[in-house]
C-alpha cells in the first residue's frame, strides 16, 4: 500500500525515501525510542535501512515519514497498520524525535493519517495503544480524537524487555475531527 503525501499545516507526512536512512539511524539512537517504539533492535545504520524496508514494504500497512514541512527535517514515524478492510479496523503506532516533543507534531501526524484512513480505506475503526507509564502518548491519543476504552494487563514487551500494560485508544470513522488541530 502507497501513501499519499498529506499536509497538516506545519507537518507534512510523506512516504519514507532511501535518503532517510541517515535521519532514521540519528533518531534510533534516541533512548525513548529505543525503549518505547522497538529501536532497541537497530544497532547499525544497515538495521536502519532494513527498517526503512519493512516500514515500506509490508501489503497491510501504510507508513509515512514526518516531517517539518517547511524544512523537510525528519520530525517523526507514523504507520497505520494490521489494516483489515474485511473486519474495517486498523491500528495506528508512531514515535517522535526529541526535537519534535512537547510541539504538537504526533497528535496532530495521528488525527492527520486518521482522517486519511477514513476518508480512503474501508476502515472504521482505529486503535492506538501505549504503555500506561508513556504518559504523553496518552495526551497525544486525546488530542487526536481518540477515546480511552480499557487497560490491557501485560500486553506487550518495549524495548527494556518487559511485558508492560498499556492502555487502548479508539477513533471511529463518524468521530468527531478534533476541534483544535484542524489543520486543512
Amino acid at each position: 500500500m502507497h501513501p499519499n503525501e498529506l499536509y497538516a499545516g506545519s507537518v507534512r507526512l510523506r512516504p519514507w525515501r532511501d535518503d532517510d536512512v541517515d535521519a532514521v539511524w540519528a533518531a534510533q539512537g534516541d533512548p525513548q525510542i529505543r525503549l518505547w517504539a522497538g529501536g532497541d533492535g537497530i544497532a547499525s545504520r544497515d538495521d536502519a535501512m532494513a527498517l526503512l524496508r519493512r516500514l515500506t514494504g509490508q501489503e497491510n500497512q501504510v507508513s509515512w515519514a514526518v516531517v517539518d514541512a517547511e524544512t523537510g527535517a525528519l520530525l517523526g514515524s507514523l504507520s497505520v497498520y494490521k489494516i483489515d478492510e474485511a473486519q474495517a479496523g486498523a491500528q495506528i503506532g508512531y514515535w517522535t524525535t526529541p526535537a519534535a516533543r512537547g510541539r504538537g507534531v504526533a497528535a496532530v501526524a495521528v488525527d492527520t493519517a486518521a482522517r486519511w484512513v477514513f476518508g480512503t480505506l474501508a476502515v472504521d475503526r482505529i486503535e492506538l495503544c501505549h504503555a500506561v507509564e508513556k504518559v504523553a502518548s496518552g495526551r497525544v491519543a486525546e488530542k487526536a480524537g481518540f477515546t480511552l476504552e480499557a487497560r490491557l494487563r501485560r500486553s506487550h514487551h518495549y524495548g527494556d524487555g518487559v511485558k508492560h500494560d498499556e492502555l487502548l485508544w479508539a477513533r471511529l470513522g463518524d468521530d468527531p475531527v478534533p476541534a483544535g488541530l484542524r489543520t486543512s
